[in-house]
């Protein structure tokens, strides 16, 4: 596939884009404090301005299309806002919350089989879960000071245990969260009775500086869990667990020299994109042997 030049029409630096789960439309964040919907397909169209933050906006993610066409985006100005489509392109503020007192630095939806959930990641040190009631009200759980100096990313873990599709039966799914800091560290999170735990001892520390990104990897019944983290210290770091309850292990893919700002995993969890400050974004892949390889560049 051919790549696809898109004038997004921001005023400012795009943050973050988003991609629909059907493939056609993207979500725009920039720090003019709008978002754009842009379709994509033959050509790209401007569908929609939406505009109701106060500062630079970091973040924005969809929500499973079981639930409707919802988006969610986070703010330098502390507010993570829901958005509802109503009318094809028509776009409503459907809640707004006023939890974190600074910047809302990542926002992450929970896999669709615990429900419409979002966690969100802030400068204040905090992490916050908003799960959606069938009443149209949210309950809040909170992790506080989950990093003190602030909160830079949050992952949710895939809902399906370990090595689930190779056991018996059905497992309860797992509700779990990995975040970044700027103390350096990447922590995992477990919900256990309606609260969150640290469910790594002691945090996982390998990066020099700020954690920049977190991403948990989709694990399609394999046997280990793996997080994906990249530090603005230039590493990617790949921590994997192979049982619940046993050390995580790091191991540095690469050092590139520059701040590493986003890493995301493919669908299948096979992929690693990573997005550095040389404004290079590379594919990697995981060899036979434990060792990762690049395996292609994406072309600006």
């Amino acid at each position: 596939m051919p790549a696809q030049k898109i004038e997004t029409g921001h005023q400012d630096i795009v943050h973050d884009v988003a991609m629909d789960y059907y493939g056609k439309r993207l979500a725009t964040a920039s720090s003019d404090a709008t978002i754009k919907i842009i379709g994509v397909g033959s050509g790209s169209q401007h569908l929609a301005t939406l505009s109701a933050h106060r500062g630079p906006v970091w973040e924005v993610a969809w929500a499973h299309p079981k639930f409707g066409s919802l988006l969610a985006s986070c703010s330098y100005d502390g507010q993570v806002i829901i958005w509802k489509e109503g009318n094809p392109n028509e776009w409503q503020q459907a809640h707004v919350f006023n939890d974190h007192k600074s910047s809302v630095n990542s926002i992450a939806w929970a896999p669709h089989e615990l429900g419409l959930s979002l966690a969100c990641g802030s400068s204040d040190g905090n992490i916050s879960v908003f799960t959606a009631r069938t009443d149209g009200g949210w309950d809040t759980t909170r992790i506080d000071q989950a990093h003190p100096v602030g909160v830079t990313s949050v992952s949710w873990a895939p809902s399906m245990a370990p090595g689930a599709l190779v056991g018996s039966g059905l497992l309860d799914p797992v509700h779990k969260l990995a975040s970044g800091g700027c103390d350096n560290t990447v922590k995992v999170w477990k919900l256990y009775n309606g609260m969150w735990k640290m469910d790594c001892f002691p945090a996982l520390q390998m990066h020099r500086d700020w954690v920049r990104d977190v991403a948990w990897a989709p694990n399609l019944g394999l046997p280990k869990s793996t997080i994906a983290s990249a530090s603005q210290d230039g590493t990617v770091v790949i921590w994997s667990v192979a049982k619940e309850g046993e050390q995580w292990e790091g191991k540095v893919l690469k050092d590139f020299n520059t701040p590493v700002w986003r890493v995301s995993w493919s669908l299948t969890g096979n992929l690693l994109a990573i997005a550095d400050g040389n404004n290079n974004v590379t594919l990697w892949k995981e060899s036979v042997d434990g060792e990762w390889q690049q395996v292609s560049t994406v072309d600006p």
